[in-house]
């Protein structure tokens, strides 16, 4: 069921959740322009669809599911595959966070998303499995093996 959207409720919605989607879409896709693009796309859907929220955070949750859905269609595009990577776009952050947070960005995909989930966005395991679509099980995988690649990265590097 959907319901009609103000422009004023858009704007709350995206002043309190703009930022975790465009987070989570700069973590998946890692260039800038397609977090803006994603950010963009999510916000347009919500408009045009409306649909009914039982309370806030089921917003914020659709959301998310939107823009990770979003982000594996781009993923997936003809362009992407013929498109030459540009300068590193990752925001400036403090030193100390910069090697842990370029080495989640370096994981896969599959591990990427349920580590910033988890740790920037902290959802639980089950919330994480609503928002992609997976089994509890496989999100629990994916974190375990996400964590020991990332181990491996950050302790190679020092």
């Amino acid at each position: 069921m959907n319901q009609t959207l103000s422009i004023r409720q858009l704007e709350d919605a995206y002043d309190a959740y703009g930022t975790a989607v465009y987070r989570l879409a700069m973590a998946f896709l890692g260039q800038r322009s397609d977090a803006e693009d994603v950010t963009q796309e999510t916000f347009c859907r919500l408009l045009y669809h409306a649909p009914v929220f039982s309370n806030e955070e089921h917003l914020k949750r659709w959301l998310l599911q939107v823009a990770a859905n979003l982000c594996r269609n781009q993923l997936r595009g003809f362009w992407r595959k013929r498109v030459a990577q540009l300068d590193d776009t990752i925001p400036a952050i403090v030193p100390e966070e910069r090697e842990a947070l370029k080495a989640v960005l370096n994981l896969p995909n599959k591990y990427k998303l349920p580590i910033h989930l988890y740790y920037y966005e902290g959802y639980s395991v089950a919330e994480i499995a609503e928002i992609l679509k997976l089994g509890q099980s496989a999100v629990k995988m994916r974190l375990k093996r996400g964590r020991d690649l990332l181990k491996t990265e950050l302790e190679g590097s020092n």
